[in-house]
């Protein structure tokens, strides 16, 4: 709201200061005001890549959603990169745990008796 205040107040003081200003030096000043106007460019809005060490690439209207694509690329090959990762992770981790479990003195066949798995599966704290 301050801001709203403070932008009145100074269009106010230039409103009252339009009075002071000759009539003559208002025409010329907005002539000036036409002048700079019509020799502003109006650009069409371009895209353009950052090169390394090339001259810029530029892309007008062919490809208007370059950046959108780029975007949803680079976040589907990082999404790709993290599956990979954990992956290789997970499969890492069972490869310890076979390992550990082939080179134990534990015979193959405990392996297969249900109690052992019972036994296994069970959280309970010992006494």
């Amino acid at each position: 709201m301050n801001e709203e205040r403070y932008a009145y107040r100074v269009r106010q003081a230039l409103n009252h200061g339009l009075k002071d200003i000759p009539p003559a030096a208002s025409r010329r000043l907005e002539a000036a005001r036409h002048l700079a106007l019509g020799r502003q460019k109006q650009a069409a809005p371009q895209m353009a890549l950052a090169s390394f060490g090339g001259p810029s690439f530029r892309l007008g209207t062919h490809v208007p959603y370059l950046k959108q694509i780029l975007a949803i690329a680079a976040l589907l090959l990082g999404m790709w990169i993290s599956f990979y990762w954990h992956s290789v992770q997970y499969v890492t981790a069972l490869e310890e745990v076979d390992s550990a479990l082939l080179t134990d003195e534990l015979p193959p066949d405990a392996f297969l008796d249900n109690d052992f798995f019972e036994w296994l599966l069970d959280d309970s704290p010992e006494d």
